[in-house]
């Protein structure tokens, strides 16, 4: 029997989705999606075909009605297990006579589980273990995420099975909310309770619940505005009173002890410490709680929480973190630091790190030894080639097993803090791990919504987040001014008084950490607790201020070493800093010792010798003390300092090159220089490309300000490589490519000049600038003469492409399939050895593009065997490409089958991750196969317009005039003739602008299918057909010219049967 294809997972308890192998899948048009929910809502009972029928299509059923449920029943089984044969009954979707049947199976299904857990807490509650069953109800509560179905069906007769599984759910909430007051708990259970009352605003169990958890967790007054909404509500649309569950709630409220809720305490430690540190913070603890719970329970959860720099948020994850720890959690952590000096990808080292020394010792040394080595293990990098572009994509598999192998063995929990300052590789990688989080494994991560603003990175990333189950995102806002005066009191040992109080709370907003600071500063001011009103007047304005306040008092020589220290980052190497500084360590902690009275720095908390700034606020208001002049003097005695203390770390190659460019003109530019490529060639080597690129850059600027030739040559023939790798041409590399073409035939280096042409002119194609012929034309010249077979290979590949761009495919397929000649003497010579070629980073695809051509010249048999030769089991790059290729060549054959069966492996396996560059022409030639074989041809037409106007348009790619013909056949196969109309005048509108010829044929065939699905005459149908064979044949693009001639074909055969 063949094999499912994947761990099956899917969600009713609010939108209903599915997941294979943790990828998202698509549920396919309105009405199967209908049958699936309705499936899924009554999972394990057999649903006659005519219930079926009544609850998708109610009044309005059409006569093939059954047929259409057939159909949609296949999709599901396709969905479900994409890998078993077509006629093959599936293991989840089930024929029982005249009815159908879904069966959990190996899948999970979140109402199969919340049964089960609610069974469990019943269980539970009849031994009277109330502990238990409280952490049942907690894990059933949270896999709700809205109404069942969320609205899926609303206006059908399908609305009646989600009531009644919503009914379970409120059900559970008023029993769980009875349990958590009654155990001292509540705050346990007011997210699930605050979600039942949106979804049911007139169940007064419910609304009862919800108002006696709030009044149990201190938030009495919260509680009686829920209670007063609720009554006003049912006055005002239903005429009627609360009921006796309601005002029992009520009164309980208005009796109860205004004193501070209970609290569980797992220990008198854990107690103290919330207590003491998180004030205000309760609800947001529970969340991060449950998180950690999920992960307990053996399933997946990501937590994000955002807030100002301040609000406390590192705080609340060491508390969640203490939490996991105590619940036998494995926990562990990677900072995001500020500034170009971080190494790249330094959240995940840390993280990945302690994962790895969590395993038994041959485990680890594997882990080390292998892909992830390159981040973990600091080799030497100048002597290593750098790693292909698919390594990428293995790493970030291998991360996914770590976590997975960790996570097997204990649940674990990945914290991420300041996320806003992460490189955009490690966002890259968290999307990938998230994504694929494996079970058993949680993420919480925590960023600044301000200052800086968010990135479109961390922004895409964040987005992609969201859509994940599992998922929390919370703002943790400023504190009241109950909460306040409270942590004033706490830092102060004292009442401040209502004056003071309100003084702090308006002049800090409520942000935490500026209160505790100034807490300490009035109180050493004796302004606390003297009741004096005037005592605003003496509060400073802004962290920065009070941080400058306190430096006022400190000499000359503790001032420079607190700037210097500022620059090194929030931790502080002692040695660094005693080196950079010239004062010997012991000197360095004597000056600092008032500073850790002051509560500016504090012993690192890892590091015996090593410091720490209290807050980055105060290192960043630290660093603001210093002039500009200042700075640059103290960077170049930084960077000193890391030179003779780790002169041979490649760990340090990125903070280093950061110092020395920040000195500005006081370092040396070939110093500057020579740090910033190795700093790139770092980078690289971790797959952090776009840091890598970045140095680069760098590296280039201050080389070709200095007219350091040989050196910037070096920097562009790696930034050439680390682009390969990014698969991304823009202006200015085409620039520095120019330049790098220029400085090679400078230095005599002609076939590295060669080089930088073709990828050049590789990119101009990419990108269809309005240059690309006179570049390829340039590089047929020089292959014509040279004795390089690289470089003759080039000119043909070079010409061959520039015929396909042009239209004319018949000499585009002789360039691609000529075989090279002995350029003098009658062999062929080897090709010379380049830092290009022998990285393998010279872009082109020559068998694909001739795979192409042999299939335009009217070869498609020929063309997909050959392609066929590249599917390489395992290999799942190689694997898309070969997706790629397929699908291309059937979309240009008319075989929708064909191309569909392709674009199904690509979805079904998840080759999207790959996050490819040929991603999404994938997704257009799927797009087109659904339309052409019947599934929502105008969904997929206008998933594809979206997709072209996303990604392809601006800045404009390779394929447009092709992308929009077929968008143009997806619109007559859903029947629109006008909109197939408009999309094949955008496509002339393309051929115009850009000059891209090749798909010109298939427009003509499109515009006679056009007159036919117009009805117009069958003469001038004909006619039209007729022009797109002779333009085809002309250019000896057989394949168009054939499917224009089986249109005329049809057209006589269509003639000779009129009567």
């Amino acid at each position: 029997m063949a094999s499912s294809g994947g761990h099956l997972r899917l969600q009713i308890l609010g939108p209903l989705r599915i997941w294979r192998d943790g990828v998202e899948l698509d549920t396919g048009p309105r009405q199967q999606s209908y049958l699936l929910a309705v499936l899924l809502a009554r999972a394990g009972e057999p649903i006659s075909t005519s219930e079926l029928v009544d609850l998708i299509w109610a009044e309005d059923v059409p006569a093939s009605a059954v047929n259409i449920l057939q159909k949609y029943v296949g999709s599901l089984r396709r969905l479900f297990e994409p890998l078993r044969p077509v006629r093959e009954a599936g293991s989840f979707l089930q024929r029982r006579g005249n009815s159908y049947l879904f069966t959990v199976g190996s899948a999970t299904l979140d109402l199969v589980v919340f049964r089960e857990l609610v069974d469990a807490a019943r269980a539970a509650l009849t031994r009277h273990d109330h502990e238990a069953a409280l952490d049942h109800y907690v894990g059933a509560l949270g896999l709700w995420h809205g109404p069942a179905g969320d609205g899926i069906a609303d206006g059908t007769n399908i609305t009646a099975v989600f009531a009644a599984l919503d009914n379970e759910f409120y059900d559970a909430c008023t029993a769980a909310a009875e349990l958590a007051v009654s155990t001292g708990q509540p705050e346990r259970v007011l997210a699930a309770l605050r979600l039942a009352a949106s979804m049911a605003p007139f169940n007064e169990p419910v609304l009862a619940g919800l108002v006696g958890v709030l009044g149990a967790a201190g938030r009495q007054a919260e509680a009686l505005k829920v209670f007063r909404q609720v009554r006003d509500r049912l006055s005002e649309e239903l005429g009627i009173d609360p009921g006796p569950a309601l005002e029992d709630a009520q009164r309980r409220i208005l009796t109860q002890s205004p004193a501070s809720p209970l609290v569980r305490e797992t220990d008198a430690e854990a107690g103290r410490t919330t207590a003491a540190t998180l004030i205000g913070r309760t609800e947001e603890l529970a969340t991060l709680r449950r998180i950690v719970e999920r992960a307990l329970a053996g399933d997946t959860a990501i937590g994000v929480v955002e807030g100002e720099p301040g609000a406390g948020k590192t705080r609340l994850l060491e508390e969640a973190a203490a939490v996991a720890g105590r619940l036998g959690a494995l926990t562990v952590w990677g900072s995001c630091l500020e500034g170009d000096g971080t190494p790249a990808m330094w959240p995940w080292e840390q993280a990945l790190s302690q994962v790895v020394h969590s395993l038994p010792a041959p485990a680890s040394e594997q882990w080390l030894t292998g892909g992830l080595g390159s981040l973990l293990a600091a080799r030497d990098d100048a002597t290593r080639e750098l790693p292909d572009g698919n390594a990428q994509f293995r790493l970030f598999e291998q991360v996914v097993a770590l976590v997975g192998q960790a996570s097997a063995r204990r649940p674990t929990l990945l914290i991420l803090d300041d996320l806003q300052w992460a490189d955009v590789t490690s966002l890259q990688l968290l999307q990938h791990v998230t994504g694929r989080l494996p079970q058993g494994a949680a993420i919480i991560g925590a960023l600044r919504d301000r200052a800086p603003t968010l990135g479109p990175d961390l922004s895409r990333v964040l987005a992609a987040v969201s859509r994940l189950p599992g998922h929390r995102r919370f703002r943790l806002g400023p504190l009241g001014p109950a909460d306040v005066a409270e942590l004033v009191r706490h830092e102060a040992g004292q009442d401040p008084g209502d004056a003071v109080a309100r003084a702090i709370h308006a002049r800090t907003s409520g942000n935490p950490f500026f209160v505790r600071e100034l807490s300490r500063l009035l109180s050493g001011n004796g302004a606390i607790g003297d009741g004096d009103t005037s005592a605003s007047a003496r509060v400073p304005s802004t962290v920065h201020d009070v941080v400058r306040d306190r430096m006022a008092g400190l000499d000359d020589r503790a001032r420079d070493l607190l700037r210097v220290a500022a620059l090194i980052g929030r931790d502080v190497d002692l040695r660094l800093l005693s080196r950079a500084t010239g004062v010997d360590v012991a000197d360095c902690l004597h000056r600092l010792e008032p500073l850790h009275t002051l509560g500016l720095l504090e012993p690192g908390p890892q590091d015996p010798s090593s410091l720490r700034f209290a807050h980055d606020l105060v290192r960043e208001s630290v660093s603001e003390t210093a002039t500009k002049v200042q700075v640059t003097q103290l960077h170049l005695r930084v960077a000193d300092a890391l030179e003779q203390i780790h002169a041979d770390d490649e760990d340090v190659a990125e903070r280093l090159a950061y110092h020395l460019w920040a000195a500005g003109p006081l370092a040396e530019p070939v110093r500057v220089a020579e740090a910033l490529i190795r700093a790139g060639r770092r980078a690289a080597a971790k797959l952090a490309f776009e840091s890598a690129n970045r140095q680069l850059r760098s590296a280039i600027q201050v080389t070709r300000a200095s007219g350091l030739m040989e050196l910037e040559f070096s920097a562009l023939t790696l930034l050439a490589i680390v682009v390969r790798r990014q698969a991304g041409y823009d202006a200015s590399t085409f620039d520095l490519l120019e330049r790098a073409e220029y400085l090679a035939s400078t230095l005599g280096r002609e076939a590295e000049a060669a080089d930088f042409l073709f990828i050049r002119m590789m990119g101009a194609y990419t990108s269809i600038e309005k240059g690309r012929g006179e570049l390829a034309r340039r590089l047929h010249e020089l292959g014509q003469v040279s004795s390089d077979p690289a470089v003759r290979r080039y000119g043909r590949h070079a010409w061959g492409l520039h015929q396909w761009d042009i239209g004319n495919i018949g000499e585009a397929y002789r360039s691609f399939v000529k075989e090279d000649v002995a350029a003098v003497g009658g062999t062929i010579a080897p090709d010379e050895e380049t830092p290009l070629r022998r990285d393998g980073s010279i872009p082109g695809e020559g068998p694909g593009w001739r795979a192409v051509m042999t299939a335009l010249h009217g070869d498609v048999d020929a063309a997909l065997a050959f392609v066929d030769t590249w599917d390489t089991p395992g290999d799942p790059y190689a694997a898309s490409v070969w997706v790629y290729y397929t699908t291309m060549i059937t979309s240009m054959a008319g075989d929708a089958e064909a191309a569909r069966r392709a674009g199904e492996r690509w979805a079904a396996v998840g080759f999207v991750r790959l996050r490819s560059n040929i991603d999404l022409y994938i997704r257009q030639f799927w797009c087109w196969a659904r339309a052409l074989t019947g599934e929502d041809p105008a969904g997929a037409a206008t998933e594809a317009e979206e997709l072209l106007a996303a990604h392809l348009l601006d800045p404009p790619q390779w394929g447009i005039a092709y992308h929009y013909a077929l968008i143009a056949e997806m619109w007559l196969a859903a029947g629109s003739p006008d909109r197939a109309e408009a999309a094949l005048d955008r496509a002339d509108r393309a051929i115009w602008d850009f000059g891209q010829r090749y798909a010109e044929g298939l427009l003509l065939l499109l515009r006679a299918r056009l007159l036919q699905a117009r009805g117009a005459p069958l003469t001038a149908v004909r006619a039209a057909a007729e022009r797109a064979s002779t333009q085809s044949t002309r250019c000896e693009a057989h394949l168009f010219a054939r499917r224009a001639e089986q249109l005329s074909q049809d057209l006589e055969a269509m003639h000779d049967r009129r009567p």
